[in-house]
């Protein structure tokens, strides 16, 4: 697993299936059984990246909707994506 940067190219798995429920999403892994449950924010990520996209392109979506500093949304952003991957649900491209 390569490390995620800004630099990233990223989407969501292909083996999940998710729905939003009362503005949260659900994340079913298919090849593991587990659920997975993200909050308003997380499930705003997710909607973002079920095309592929560049980190710096979800981070910079993030910070035009929502109040948060450019340093604390890039480290949550990724502290949340390396979670994703660590569990099966998020495709990465290294660096290029």
């Amino acid at each position: 697993m390569g490390e995620i940067t800004a630099g990233s190219r990223i989407v969501a798995a292909r083996d999940q299936v998710s729905c939003n429920l009362a503005g949260e999403s659900v994340i079913l892994n298919l090849k593991n059984g587990v659920y997975y449950g993200l909050n308003p924010v997380g499930a705003r990520i997710w909607s973002l990246i079920q095309e592929r996209k560049w980190v710096s392109e979800v981070r910079d979506q993030i910070l035009e909707e929502y109040e948060v500093e450019r340093e604390v949304c890039e480290e949550e952003l990724l502290a949340l994506l390396k979670d994703l991957q660590e569990n099966g649900l998020l495709d990465v491209e290294s660096d290029t």
